[in-house]
């Protein structure tokens, strides 16, 4: 067994620090020559028809236009709903070999597959940066090293759940006139094709935990990419058809379904009966409408959520401030997990610098943000670019929603003039408002002036139980309002972080030890990743017979 996969099979157990695969783009670590290779492989693609097999796809779709203003023209192999059928008998055709290659042998191949993108993990980083928006080292590290590494963490618990028991046994049960034995064998049986229906933002780091679930434990993958993300996952697939190739298995145990705006592609694929997983990353409207409409499926979902943070107190108001800076400013707020909603009291938050109202928080916050980002040639490595016209439509009419404590300010990319790029937005609202009950995805955040420490923990507690939380965060020096946060994260199901001030994140999750999403509260169904997201994936029939019960010859 690969020394990384035991590796993670204890990281998973002990949840301490494991990576596999290393995040610093530094070529002291993937050498001089990698990054200008990897670039010029991403730039190769511009103009072409990429490479990728897609049994039943008729023509070709061109969706994609980099936030950052490139016009790359790739080319993919269109699928509609007339080559459904074609697709799906061809990816299910590779599944009776797959299942009976067996768990540790489908491991092995999957992390064949991970260490063929790892060598080409600088043209998937550029395929990221300029699909999604998000600066190249966010994209090197979220999209790429951190992404593998949740899908080596995946195949290690889907491991741990394909190796609970024997494989085979002989059951012996004394009697008086002897024994009773029987051989039995207990196989690892796929539940069927899976579909995993990719994002926009990230289209690698929220798609190969399912991809990589449902393949280890023997089910073929269909990938459907966002129209406007294409290329990363496009990527993926045609590293995983080389290497099943390579190793004797059918290349369309994973498949690529690129479709044009507007075709419905998901829905129709996650409908059809053949499909038996389905995992989504999205909006909160399609997640639903998957968990209704698909009961043949187990379907997984990351749906969208308003993340709180209880200011109550600290004894560093800078560290604090810093950190929240940091949150609300990378990649420019369009992660799943960045803070949306700060409640602060209206007698102000007890500090190591004084007593702090909520219009000081929201200052102090700001000029945390500008000293963040005062340097535009920074200030783009963190920000990233703006993904889509809806999110800059969002960010442009919130001005409306309250008062605006921190304003936001458009920055210039000095490499690429094109792209829209903006810094975060601070609104001021009261606890009686609508407008930071649900999501504002994006670089919005509010400052909710409540009544008291005690009325802004409700309103943690109703905002996630209505609305759901990937993320919430609490700062205090009493122990007793750390305790009761503790506990309505508990009784809400969602990831509490406390008193965060230097050097981690609350938007942040670390593989093989952070669990990202419960599962326990509207923003999603299930976790990445523990035993729940791997297991529901299979199922375990037995066969039995007496031993001297022989196969008739022939």
């Amino acid at each position: 067994m690969d020394e990384r996969l035991e590796q993670a099979r204890a990281a998973i157990r002990s949840r301490n620090y494991y990576s596999a695969f290393p995040e610093s783009p530094s070529p002291r670590v993937y050498g001089a020559a990698a990054a200008a290779e990897g670039k010029a492989a991403f730039e190769r693609h511009f103009g072409s028809t990429f490479g990728v097999s897609t049994p039943g796809a008729s023509g070709e779709i061109c969706s994609e236009r980099s936030p950052y203003g490139l016009q790359p023209e790739i080319s993919y192999p269109r699928l509609k709903a007339g080559g459904l059928d074609e697709l799906v008998k061809a990816a299910a055709a590779g599944m009776p070999t797959w299942r009976d290659a067996g768990p540790k042998r489908r491991a092995e191949v999957c992390l064949a597959v991970l260490d063929a993108l790892h060598a080409r993990v600088f043209e998937l980083a550029h395929a990221v940066q300029h699909t999604s928006g998000q600066a190249f080292v966010t994209a090197f590290q979220a999209g790429g090293t951190h992404a593998l590494d949740r899908a080596l963490e995946v195949i290690a618990y889907a491991l741990e759940a394909m190796d609970f028991h024997a494989d085979r046994a002989r059951w012996v049960k004394p009697g008086r006139s002897g024994d009773l034995v029987v051989e039995k064998t207990f196989t690892v049986v796929p539940r069927g094709l899976g579909l995993v229906v990719g994002c926009n933002t990230f289209p690698t780091w929220n798609s190969y935990p399912g991809l990589f679930a449902s393949l280890v434990t023997g089910n073929p993958v269909i990938v459907k990419p966002h129209p406007s993300a294409v290329l990363p996952l496009a990527i993926t697939v045609q590293a995983a058809q080389a290497v099943l190739s390579a190793e004797g298995f059918d290349p369309h145990l994973v498949t690529l379904a690129a479709e044009g705006d507007g075709d419905r592609l998901a829905k129709d694929l996650a409908t059809r009966p053949e499909v038996r997983v389905v995992d989504f990353t999205g909006s909160t409207a399609f997640g639903e409408w998957l968990e209704a409409h698909a009961p043949q499926a187990r379907v997984y979902t990351e749906k969208a959520g308003v993340n709180p943070v209880v200011l109550d107190g600290t004894d560093d108001y800078t560290g604090m401030c810093d950190n929240l800076a940091f949150t609300l400013a990378l990649y420019s707020g369009q992660m799943c997990t960045t803070s949306q909603n700060l409640f602060v009291p209206g007698d102000g938050v007890e500090t190591n610098h004084g007593r702090k109202s909520s219009a000081d928080v929201a200052a102090s916050i700001g000029g945390a943000i500008e000293r963040l980002l005062g340097e535009d040639s920074r200030a783009v490595e963190i920000l990233g670019a703006i993904v889509s016209p809806a999110v800059l439509e969002r960010l442009e009419r919130a001005d409306r929603l309250g008062e605006v404590l921190v304003a936001s300010r458009p920055i210039t990319h000095p490499d690429y003039p094109d792209a829209v790029i903006r810094t975060p937005t601070l609104i001021g609202v009261g606890a009686g408002s609508d407008a930071y009950r649900s999501e504002s995805f994006g670089p919005v955040s509010f400052v909710v002036t409540t009544a008291s420490t005690a009325q802004s923990l409700e309103l943690l507690e109703h905002t996630v139980a209505e609305a759901g939380a990937i993320t919430a965060s609490v700062y205090s020096t009493s122990e007793h309002v750390l305790a009761v946060t503790r506990d309505l994260a508990l009784r809400t199901g969602v990831a509490l972080s406390e008193n965060l001030t230097d050097g981690v994140y609350v938007n942040q999750s670390a593989a093989y030890s952070d669990f990202h999403g419960t599962g326990a509260n509207p923003a999603a169904n299930a976790s990445y990743t523990d035993l729940d997201f791997v297991a529901g994936r299979f199922h375990v029939v037995q066969s039995r017979r007496h031993p001297s019960v022989q196969a008739m010859p022939g």
